[in-house]
């Protein structure tokens, strides 16, 4: 079935209506008009597994149509580090944004953090490496951005042609209304790459746990959206090529699996930049010993290292905003470094990216994407390679490779 007939079937269900000639009729003179937008679309925390159990027909349809696979997410298996990568085609320890928290020595006294937008919308971060909206754009390819981790940030001096600042008071529906609208444009002005952000399930996830049924009413909700926005689409007669990810999976924490780094040893000898499903931390001047013998001795559930003494598998550890000592735990259980900010029962994510409870989603669908595909498991650093050239842009050098993905493109 091809991808504007299943949403057309998909519109008219939802409408309502009883023929179909409203709805195909404009949109087959109008897609020979058109060529196709690509849209890559985040469903942060959405894992492969939500796929099938009846909460997302719409994804399912997508992925029957498609090309679908499991994905890899970078090490740490946190949501600004793998945006990042999957945009820019580069690790994190390469691209620089190596943790949602992060410090730099060239900083002194300043700290990155996704609630922080004077430093999160500073290039002085970012600009490690080149997204594929840049990329795009200085080859003469028009994008736009509703929402995804450094789409507002003028990266090597380029915004997207049009970008949202990321509101989470922004609904579901009014993201999707946005993107269709831009899409009403004329040609000239009309974006060729998009990118659409969801929150949602990722929300839910931490708050109630990945198997809560409000973890999977939030798969519904989201599910709803992309229904609605394919079915604006080909009410538009706009062809489109879909990339859908996420950037990690969803593990289920609980407050009896809890290690407090904070009695392991003096609070004062530390200072901590995250903690959770890995407490990273620099000891403070004078105290480095201290803190490596308390730390770097086994412990029940946990492991830590040196930064340079990160296992070579993680690619992690080598730029100089990770932090000296990093503590990674058993998957489902948290470091906390004091008391806890928040009930440790729920979800939370950013475990060792071979545990299969940190794999991302991938579904590729559209006129040029292979139907019926499904691919063996790969890491999301070729995702930017797939997008340049469905775009027809010129990649920046990058860790991941275009063969990786060239059995999802049709010959």
């Amino acid at each position: 079935m091809m991808l504007r007939s299943l949403f057309a079937s998909l519109f008219l269900a939802l409408a309502g209506c009883t023929t179909a000639t409203a709805v195909t009729a404009p949109q087959t003179i109008a897609a020979t008009q058109r060529e196709p937008v690509t849209i890559l679309v985040s469903i942060d925390g959405f894992r492969p597994e939500y796929l099938g159990r009846g909460d997302s027909p719409n994804l399912d349809a997508l992925a029957a149509t498609g090309v679908t696979a499991e994905m890899r997410p970078s090490f740490p298996t946190k949501t600004f580090p793998n945006h990042y990568t999957i945009v820019t085609g580069l690790r994190p320890d390469r691209h620089g944004i190596v943790d949602n928290n992060m410090e730099d020595a060239a900083r002194p006294g300043e700290r990155f953090s996704m609630g922080n937008a004077s430093q999160a919308l500073d290039p002085f971060w970012w600009d490690g490496g080149e997204p594929i909206w840049v990329t795009a754009e200085k080859q003469g390819v028009r994008t736009a951005t509703m929402f995804w981790p450094g789409s507002e940030v003028a990266v090597r001096g380029t915004r997207p042609a049009d970008w949202q600042r990321f509101d989470m008071n922004i609904t579901n529906p009014q993201r999707v209304r946005a993107v269709v609208d831009w899409l009403r444009r004329p040609q000239a002005s009309r974006p060729q790459f998009v990118t659409l952000y969801f929150d949602t399930v990722d929300t839910a996830g931490h708050r109630y746990g990945p198997q809560a049924p409000e973890t999977r009413a939030a798969i519904r909700e989201v599910d709803s959206r992309i229904g609605e926005l394919g079915a604006g689409l080909d009410a538009l007669g706009q062809p489109v090529n879909f990339v859908i990810t996420s950037d990690h999976g969803m593990a289920a924490t609980s407050a009896e699996r809890v290690i407090r780094a904070d009695r392991l040893l003096d609070p004062a000898a530390f200072r901590t930049i995250s903690d959770g499903a890995f407490l990273s931390l620099d000891p403070l001047p004078g105290r480095e010993e201290e803190v490596a013998a308390a730390l770097l001795r086994p412990h029940p559930h946990m492991q830590c290292w040196r930064k340079g003494d990160l296992p070579e598998r993680f690619a992690y550890g080598t730029h100089p905003r990770v932090p000296a000592i990093f503590c990674l735990a058993e998957t489902g259980w948290l470091i906390l470094a004091s008391e806890p900010r928040y009930s440790p029962d729920g979800g939370t994510h950013g475990y060792d990216n071979l545990d299969p409870a940190m794999k991302a989603l991938f579904i590729a669908s559209g006129p040029a994407f292979r139907s019926g595909v499904i691919l063996p498991i790969f890491d999301n650093v070729a995702v930017y390679p797939l997008l340049a050239e469905v775009l027809g842009v010129v990649p920046q050098p990058s860790d991941g490779q275009a063969e990786t993905l060239a059995p999802a493109l049709r010959d």
